[in-house]
């Protein structure tokens, strides 16, 4: 990057990137989230509302002006509306600019489904499940007139069940990892579904489910044994935390936190 920080001035009222609930402040902010999240770019970011935000928030006429004109062209390429945002602070270097360039071309031929998987994979990591959830079951619902990969849908499965996962809603991660097992009978899934059950289910109606999927004891066994291994990590890693003068629950709490970031 080749740009001097904060050479505009902070806006009094941020713009807001609906799709993926985000605020922004500057143009600075702007570039940042844009050259970091390409894939993200989408009519909540390309519309008239950014070009009169950047007109009367920041005072950037100019600008503003060339974003207007670059909705108006009847080819809709959003190439002319991003790259003079960059260009304003001069944000990009010359490789960077070609480099962006070809991603954007890319951006625009991409899938509906796969566009939509990626902002709420981008929801997930900011610790927006609810709305994340929301964009997978759109992209389920979509999928079912066998147009989608199996090997796509098994991923929005497999994210979808990471999302409730990481708000300790076990039974629907569950749920989901065996919904999106069901398609193609991956092992990965398989997994997850088997160290989902024991943290709803009573040994009793564990086993019983292990019974009814008829799930190879081999592989239920090593997965037993994992799982095994990654609550003793996290005992120990609570017990290390704990203060003399700190609640313990205070210290797991800070520990799985940790541990779910990992794991995503």
């Amino acid at each position: 990057m080749a740009f001097d920080l904060c050479t505009v001035k902070r806006a009094e009222n941020p713009f807001l990137i609906e799709s993926v609930r985000i605020k922004v402040w500057s143009i600075e902010e702007l570039c940042f989230f844009l050259r970091n999240n390409l894939c993200l770019i989408d009519r909540s970011v390309v519309n008239e509302r950014l070009a009169d935000w950047v007109t009367e928030e920041l005072g950037l006429r100019t600008l503003g002006h060339k974003l207007s004109d670059a909705l108006r062209r009847p080819d809709r390429d959003i190439t002319y509306f991003i790259m003079p945002i960059f260009a304003e602070i001069g944000y990009l270097s010359q490789d960077d600019q070609r480099i962006v360039r070809k991603q954007l071309m890319e951006v625009q031929v991409q899938p509906e489904e796969e566009s939509t998987k990626m902002k709420a994979d981008y929801l997930v990591r900011c610790g927006k499940s609810a709305a994340a959830r929301t964009l997978y079951r759109q992209i389920l619902k979509s999928g079912r007139d066998g147009k989608l990969r199996t090997s796509f849908l098994e991923s929005v499965w497999n994210n979808l069940g990471c999302a409730y996962a990481r708000e300790f809603r076990f039974r629907k991660a569950a749920e989901s990892f065996h919904s999106g097992y069901l398609l193609g009978h991956s092992r990965e899934l398989l997994r997850k579904y088997l160290s989902c059950l024991p943290l709803y289910l009573d040994a009793e109606d564990y086993r019983q489910k292990i019974e009814e999927i008829g799930a190879d004891p081999v592989f239920t066994a090593e997965t037993q044994k994992m799982n095994a291994k990654c609550a003793e990590d996290i005992s120990e890693r609570i017990l290390v935390r704990t203060r003399p003068d700190e609640d313990v629950r205070e210290a797991a709490g800070t520990v799985f936190d940790d541990y779910r970031r990992e794991a995503s």
